[in-house]
């Protein structure tokens, strides 16, 4: 007879999920035993859920597929939460199986009984508790449909663990996915007949449309008509580098983004939410659509992006080539490492067709320009602003692209949220190279802490903006976990040990010792 955690893991694999990254307790025991009968799918273990969870959400990155994740009750899916809210603003297909105790147990209220729905509903995604055997494979096969469809979405399945150890499970065959639809015609052509009227206008891109065909469609309506093409702020995944056209991303800062929106007469969003200020200041707006300017959606929620990007282009620029940005790498730059030229190390060395998991935060503002011209990449960046995502990020897109460089560059404060996530990369010998970009400060918070009018802080409150005394020894941590390390204080300490740790197989940590910017 078949268990529900085996039918639960036979549907799993069947519906085409093929990794599960887990931080199991005891109510997922008998799921954890079906990864036995299921050699197929493939367990990795994670020592913290937010490191499930991100890791999950780079892998759905990557392939546009969703993992499962196994999590402990409700605790274990709150600890999650932080990186599943950047996985919802990612808008990637991801399946939760969260355990929960034996339906005859729960009216006793045991220390980790919680209520698991409320929490799965915060997601925004789909959610359903399992209450039969004969129903798993039909609940799970709904979950990974639901969690595929478009724009994919987080599906949680509640597995209670008398469900899953007892006999009688049933299997099911895949469910239906909801895929893209097609484009608006008329809005299309609205748009197009508005692109020809002259006035100044803004294309922002977002979502699939930072791909590479994506931008190359947006480049060619640049070029015929004027148009100034920005991709969003914290784009899903962004295809760059040498052969992609260039395209700037909207500024993080309100202040930069209001600079490069003004003067606009309309603003089209393809893919892309229409831009708000990341947080409220005292006094400023918090749309940072410009006054008076028009703002046109060419593809709503669940409509192929990229297939209304290239109708728009086949109207208004049918003759238009894409203009592909040349190679071009910066000078190997020389001296004590600093904000300005690690980047520049970076775009020297960058290896061709890398995947970057950027939570370089302050320390990263110079790196888009030293790598625009560097051999194509994808870049993977904080999509819901929680921070503690770039490691986990970097775990499940090397899971997802075992053949690609995998480089996590990260600040340092970030770090420390998921920092466990080291011991994964080493125990499942990823080939991810880490560069910590150690500052000692959490940056950005000084730079906030004026710019929310709070002044510059008195001793007290720069205590809690420091990440000094003690220092974090990072290359000693990494070593803790299994993770080779070395420390960089200069420019060529910096590039000799990044050109190594990328040729070499498996993981490895480069503690890059540089000033705040800030």
């Amino acid at each position: 007879m078949t268990t529900g955690a085996q039918a639960l893991m036979t549907t799993l694999l069947d519906s085409g999920v093929r990794v599960c990254f887990a931080n199991p307790g005891t109510s997922e025991m008998h799921f954890v035993a079906a990864l036995d009968d299921v050699p197929e799918m493939r367990g990795v273990l994670c020592l913290f859920e937010g490191v499930v969870t991100g890791a999950a959400d780079g892998y759905a990155r990557m392939t546009g597929t969703p993992a499962a994740t196994l999590l402990h009750l409700g605790a274990g899916l709150g600890n999650g939460l932080a990186n599943l809210h950047n996985a919802r603003r990612a808008r990637v297909p991801l399946v939760n199986v969260i355990g929960d105790h034996a339906t005859y147990h729960k009216q006793y209220d045991a220390p980790l009984e919680s209520d698991i729905e409320p929490l799965a509903e915060w997601t925004h995604g789909w959610v359903r508790r399992i209450s039969d055997g004969t129903t798993i494979g039909t609940d799970t096969a709904e979950a990974v449909a639901a969690a595929q469809a478009t724009p994919g979405r987080v599906a949680n399945l509640i597995l209670p663990a008398d469900i899953s150890w007892s006999e009688g499970g049933v299997p099911a065959a895949p469910a239906g996915v909801a895929g893209a639809t097609a484009p608006d015609r008329a809005t299309v052509q609205q748009i197009a007949e508005m692109l020809r009227s002259g006035e100044r206008a803004v294309l922002l891109i977002g979502g699939p449309a930072a791909g590479e065909r994506g931008q190359r469609a947006a480049d060619r309506i640049a070029a015929a008509t004027g148009a100034t093409p920005l991709v969003e702020t914290f784009p899903v995944r962004h295809t760059r580098g040498a052969g992609v056209p260039a395209m700037d991303r909207l500024g993080y800062l309100a202040e930069a983004a209001q600079a490069q929106l003004d003067g606009a007469a309309h603003l089209i969003v393809a893919g892309a939410a229409a831009p708000v200020s990341f947080f409220a200041y005292p006094g400023k707006a918090s749309s940072l659509v410009p006054e008076g300017a028009q703002l046109h959606t060419l593809a709503e929620t669940g409509v192929d992006v990229v297939a209304a990007l290239e109708e728009l282009a086949g109207l208004v620029a049918p003759d238009v080539e894409p203009r592909p940005a040349p190679a071009a790498v910066p000078e190997l730059p020389s001296g004590p490492l600093d904000a300005a030229n690690w980047v520049q190390v970076i775009g020297a060395l960058l290896p061709e067709n890398a995947i970057i998991s950027d939570e370089t935060n302050t320390s990263g503002l110079l790196l888009p320009a030293a790598t625009a011209g560097s051999p194509k990449h994808d870049v993977l960046t904080l999509t819901g602003g929680a921070i503690g995502q770039g490691l986990p990020v970097a775990v499940g897109a090397a899971v997802a692209e075992p053949d690609r460089p995998v480089l996590a560059l990260q600040a340092d404060g970030s770090a420390a949220y998921t920092i466990s996530a080291l011991w994964t990369m080493a125990r499942e010998n990823l080939n991810v190279t880490v560069v910590l970009l150690n500052n000692h400060a959490y940056a950005i918070l000084r730079l906030e802490l004026s710019r929310t009018g709070a002044g510059n802080g008195g001793p007290k409150a720069n205590e809690l903006l420091d990440l000094a005394r003690p220092d974090m020894d990072f290359a000693g941590i990494a070593e803790g976990f299994g993770v080779p390390a070395t420390v960089a204080n200069t420019c060529e300490e910096l590039a000799e040990q990044f050109a190594a740790a990328v040729a070499a197989p498996g993981p490895h940590l480069i503690d890059a010792r540089i000033p705040p910017l800030l």
